[in-house]
């Protein structure tokens, strides 16, 4: 892959943004998110997962200058969809994913940082919806994901006005989990997937899936999800070692298999 790098270490794969300067979302850098989603969910050594953007920017944006020049017809007829089938690739990744957001994250940028569980932003990161002011709206999930995230009053709010959020502001209506020092960043954000390294895989997945289908159903449907997981995971040899460690050891003293 050209604009984005899958990095392995530690059990922790990095999904890194490389298209100088601003990390414009092309085709091909969608394409090759996509590619990135699937290479960390078959990876087993993989635990957790980070998308970052490097130490100036996390992604500005869809590339303007590319998507100035489609018609309906062409916007219609695919594009569309590949705006949201990256997007879809990054959000079911079957792993805990950080986003580690330095510098500006707009547009479709915003989009990628909303397809992660967590958000850890600098200090003077910059973050937002800005279609608007394109004549257009945000067509990579923004409509939708950050809706569920800040509320729909919230999102209206950042999509109608376009408008730059500080990372302050973001901590406080919940568009971010957490704000550092922009230096500290992506140590950050890879001290967070750490905890997850050594652990339950197969629950944890059990635990993203069983929130994220439930989010979009009714209770009870989301309930029989829950239950179908939860049933499940009794066949795992993780969870006889994690009980059976519990009862003998007591808390957090299990090693998991991902089996």
């Amino acid at each position: 892959m050209e604009f984005v790098r899958v990095e392995v270490e530690d059990g922790i794969a990095t999904i890194r943004l490389d298209r100088p300067k601003m990390n414009a979302l092309n085709v091909q850098m969608q394409r090759e998110l996509i590619e990135a989603s699937r290479e960390v969910t078959q990876d087993d050594t993989v635990s957790s997962v980070i998308i970052y953007g490097g130490e100036k920017v996390f992604a500005a944006g869809a590339d303007i200058k590319e998507m100035a020049g489609m018609s309906y017809a062409e916007m219609a007829g695919g594009h569309s969809r590949l705006l949201q089938d990256f997007a879809k690739a990054l959000a079911g990744i079957p792993k805990p994913v950080i986003a580690a957001v330095n510098g500006y994250a707009l547009g479709g940028g915003l989009e990628v940082a909303l397809c992660a569980d967590f958000r850890v932003a600098g200090e003077g990161a910059k973050v937002g919806q800005p279609e608007i002011q394109l004549g257009i709206i945000p067509g990579a999930g923004g409509t939708q994901r950050l809706t569920r995230l800040i509320g729909p009053a919230r999102a209206k709010d950042l999509i109608f006005s376009g408008r730059h959020v500080s990372a302050a502001e973001a901590l406080e209506i919940g568009l971010v989990d957490k704000v550092v020092p922009d230096a500290e960043v992506y140590a950050a954000a890879r001290e967070w997937a750490a905890t997850f390294v050594g652990g339950p895989a197969i629950a944890l997945r059990a635990a993203k899936q069983a929130i994220d289908a439930g989010w979009e159903v009714d209770l009870g449907t989301g309930l029989e999800i829950e239950r179908t997981q939860f049933a499940a995971l009794f066949s795992t040899d993780d969870a006889k070692n994690g009980m059976r460690s519990f009862v003998e050891e007591g808390p957090g003293k299990a090693k998991f298999t991902g089996r």
